[in-house]
């Protein structure tokens, strides 16, 4: 039989979101265990609510531009870049933040 992965913490013992996550359930970083979580971003010092998808360590996320949409029906996003920062909800007020060093 093979190991199988955990939901506990991770090895550095700090619960934090992964460095890159999308809400597109086509695209390779979707998680929808660690979305129904709930994840907040704080991005450029503000706490944003609007986040298709984050990249802590290449510092930018992804948003949907107005209500435009390509010929398949969904949104049209653009990437913004900054400093971005993610931590758990369900954690509380002191949760870990998961950010660029």
């Amino acid at each position: 039989m093979s190991e199988q992965e955990t939901p506990s913490m991770p090895e550095n013992g700090v619960d934090t979101p992964p460095d890159h996550l999308s809400i597109d359930p086509r695209s390779e970083h979707f998680d929808a265990d660690k979305l129904q979580r709930g994840v907040a971003i704080r991005f450029k010092d503000r706490v944003r609510t609007d986040i298709e998808e984050y990249s802590i360590s290449e510092g930018w996320v992804r948003v949907q531009a107005g209500k435009t949409v390509d010929r398949k029906g969904r949104p049209l996003t653009i990437k913004l870049n900054g400093p971005v920062q993610a931590w758990y909800e369900d954690l509380g007020e002191n949760a870990p933040v998961a950010k660029k060093d």
